[in-house]
């Protein structure tokens, strides 16, 4: 179970831009969820820039903090000068299932490992200002199933606690909840013998 039952994440993509001594930056901060998404952006970066001389990224996949995949590429820049960098800004706007992208067009300067390192944190840090970051919350999901006779009952029970209902039968209601309260929503449907709680997933 995770430590918080809650994640941020964007809404849509965003930019950011820098420039030194000649050189762009451009960052895009990107809603995605796994790996083979972020390839095809960052692919798609390359072709649509023929003139970078590098495209730098760092993404953070998942929703679990004790289960995040991250990962932060310098492309050719001198080791952890931009990769690193990027997946800073991720770190301190808290965010998730992102990909954050950096191009940069060379200005015929050298910058350094300290004002390369700038160079891409501002970027991404721009990029991330300028994005909506919305909390979503991880919910487990049950299925309760019921005798025809305690249908009253188990609609009560789903207002009383307050839970989301997903899906209806007859005799069943599937519902969400915030993970946080699950072993509580469990405890109070199996002290009760007309209903059968089942988990199915959490998302």
């Amino acid at each position: 179970m995770s430590t918080t039952d809650t994640y941020q994440v964007i809404t849509k993509t965003s930019e950011g831009f820098y420039k030194e001594k000649g050189s762009k930056f451009f960052g895009y901060a990107i809603p995605c969820t796994n790996e083979t998404e972020a390839k095809a952006h960052l692919i798609k970066f390359k072709k649509e820039n023929p003139n970078a001389c590098h495209v730098c990224f760092a993404w953070r996949f998942g929703k679990d903090s004790t289960k995040y995949i991250d990962r932060f590429y310098d492309d050719g820049e001198p080791s952890n000068s931009a990769g690193k960098p990027i997946f800073g800004q991720i770190q301190a706007f808290d965010v998730t299932n992102i990909l954050i992208a950096v191009v940069r067009i060379y200005g015929g300067t050298n910058l350094g490992v300290g004002g390369l390192m700038h160079a891409y944190k501002t970027a991404a840090k721009e990029a991330l200002e300028k994005a909506t970051i919305i909390k979503n919350s991880i919910c487990d999901y049950y299925r309760v199933k019921f005798d025809q006779s305690a249908t009253g009952k188990a609609y009560e029970m789903m207002r009383k606690l307050k839970l989301d209902i997903i899906n209806t039968s007859y005799d069943v209601i599937e519902f969400k909840v915030e993970q946080s309260r699950s072993k509580f929503i469990e405890n109070e449907f199996e002290t009760l013998p007309w209903f059968n709680i089942t988990y199915l997933k959490t998302e």
